[in-house]
Order: structure tokens, then sequence, then C-alpha cells
């Protein structure tokens, strides 16, 4: 017996895809050259054009939904315009993150595309082949997660400027010098001309954080040498778990004041101290370091060391020089100040 089935149904037919917009479509609809939409769109400073007619050309472009394709420009500059931003192997705070922020905004005003790349289990020369991947004219690395070699690397890329952050320089590479020693010297010079002389200086446990504790406590150090003051380096891990139990065991240490590292270890700190009953500034003066907003919300209000780092501005400028002059020696700009906001916290 023969059965007799329905035949299957014929598949549907695929949808119509959209044709992908071209600078020559955005050209015709802006009644413009496609060099003029080149210029208008690749933000082009060289050619005079009026203001009108780029108007025309950016509507033109959003109504197809047009962009450029960025790896066309690159071919036709013989470079890309991506810089390359590592992610931070450590916790980062929020004045980190406004800073990083800043730059990144204005590196955008010089048309330049900012790409953040996670770099965890990364190093050294792993990570610069995994960054040199993508061709960027430009890496701004932050910390001392980079050696020579990485640096050859990824100058043998096509990256025409290597910028490092840290606390110093590599070589090959431009350095942007962010000394903090000059945070814990502000510090300890602060306390000890309150009449402190036994500190305390928090030294917080978390990973990654070495690269700014130990240049912080030294400069309490260097700050308190030669003087009749005490330096008691105390670990601390930020939980609230950890700080009750430094502060259950203070009055034994026989501390009158302390460094907390940054805001953040303050307030996790002065709380754990004021619920042991422990009275600040009359016990233990407290100092911090950020200059947070937050800081100026805690009763008493805290004493900070206020950073002050130059502009996103001037430091896009410095990436966008050595990306112009790929030839030219690298250099070094110390880009860290500190200074003592008082409060009532010391």
């Amino acid at each position: 017996m023969v059965q007799i089935t329905n035949p299957p149904p014929a598949p549907a037919s695929p949808a119509p895809t959209r044709s992908v917009p071209t600078s020559a479509d955005v050209a015709r609809l802006a009644g413009v050259s496609r060099a003029t939409v080149s210029y208008v769109l690749n933000n082009a400073g060289t050619v005079r054009i009026s203001e009108p007619t780029r108007r025309r050309v950016r509507e033109a472009a959003r109504e197809l939904g047009y962009v450029p394709h960025a790896a066309a420009r690159s071919l036709r500059a013989g470079h890309s315009r991506m810089v390359l931003m590592p992610a931070p192997s450590f916790p980062v705070g929020p004045l980190y993150s406004q800073f990083i922020n800043d730059l990144q905004g204005a590196l955008g005003r010089l048309d330049y595309t900012v790409v953040q790349y996670g770099t965890v289990g990364l190093h050294d020369d792993e990570a610069a082949r995994a960054w040199a991947e993508l061709r960027p004219v430009a890496v701004l690395v932050p910390g001392s997660g980079l050696g020579p070699r990485g640096v050859e690397v990824l100058k043998r890329s096509g990256a025409r400027a290597v910028v490092t952050l840290g606390p110093e320089s590599v070589e090959g590479a431009h350095a942007l010098l962010m000394d903090h020693d000059v945070v814990g010297h502000s510090a300890g010079a602060h306390l000890f001309d309150r009449g402190h002389r036994r500190i305390g200086v928090i030294v917080p446990r978390e990973p990654g954080l070495e690269a700014f504790s130990a240049p912080r406590l030294a400069g309490v150090r260097a700050a308190l040498r030669g003087t009749d003051a005490t330096v008691t380096e105390l670990p601390l891990a930020h939980d609230e778990g950890a700080a009750a139990r430094l502060a259950a065991r203070w009055r034994d240490l026989g501390l009158d004041a302390v460094f907390t590292y940054n805001d953040e270890y303050a307030m996790l700190l002065m709380r754990a101290l004021q619920d042991e009953g422990v009275r600040i500034p009359e016990e233990t003066a407290l100092i911090g370091a950020d200059n947070l907003m937050l800081g100026r919300l805690l009763r008493p209000r805290l004493t900070t060391v206020h950073l002050e780092l130059p502009s996103g501005r001037e430091l896009a400028e410095l990436v966008d020089r050595a990306v112009r002059d790929p030839a030219a020696a690298p250099s070094a700009h110390k880009v860290l100040g500190a200074s003592v906001v008082r409060r009532e916290s010391t």
C-alpha cells in the first residue's frame, strides 16, 4: 500500500533585507559630493565647509542611519583613530572613574574612538599582544602592568603612542607619573603639625592596591622621619567585620591619629570606632584622601587630602601630540599633586 502524504510546505521566503546606507546615499540626499560627506562626518579640520552644509550632511546621515566605517577610515588615514584603555586591575573609586571619564570625553572631542579592554588574567607581554590585535593608534595603560617588551610589541603592531599612567616610567613609553608618596606625606605632615605623635596608617588588603598604598605609607614615614613620632601599619580589608575587629582593639594600640588611605576606608573605620565609643578627634584624629563629597556628610566632617589632577583635556592633548609625532622621544610628566582640606575630624 502506498501512503500519500501532503508535501511539506515550502520554506518561507526570507524577509527582504534593507541595504546598508553608503556615503553616496548621504551625498545624494544632502546634495553634496561624497568628499564633502567624508570631510564633515570625519571632522576634517583642514577643509573649510559652511555650517549649513555641515548641518545638511549630518541630517541626511541621521535620516538614512548612516555611520562612517571605522576600518575604511583607518585604511585611508594609514592608521586607526582608536585609543585603547585597558581596564585597571585594581578596584577603582569615584575619583579615578571621574578622571577617566573626563579623559575619554576629551579624546572623543579630538575625534578618537576610546575603547576599554578587559584584561582579567592577562599580564605584560600577553596583555600587550591581546591589545595589539585591535591595532590601536594609542594605548593608555593604567597601573604597572606593562614592561618594555610589551611597549615594543604595541609599537611594532602600529601603535603610534604608548602612554602609562602610574608611579614609574616604562622604557619606550610616555609616562603620566602619579607619585602617591605626596598623598601620604601631606597626611603625615598635617597630623604631626596638629600635635599627633602615635600615628596609624591603614593599608588595604584588597589585591591591586599595593601600587597606591605602599607609596602612601612611605610618604607618611618620610614626613615623620627624624621626629619623635611613630608610624604603625594597619592592614585592613574593606568590610565592616574587619573594621569592627580593628576598632575593638583600638585603645590597646595607643594611637592618637590615623591616616586611612582614602575617604572610603575613612568612612568604614570612623563608623566602627564610633560604635566602640572612640571619640573623633578627641581620642583619635582621622584623615582620609580623595576629597569625596560623602566625607563632608560625615559627623565629624572628614579631613582629607585633595588630589590635584590635570584636566582630561590636557592629557588628551598630550596623547594627541604623541600620536602626531611618533618619533618623538618618550616624555614623563608628573600629574599628581596634593593638598590637605582640614575639617573637624582632625
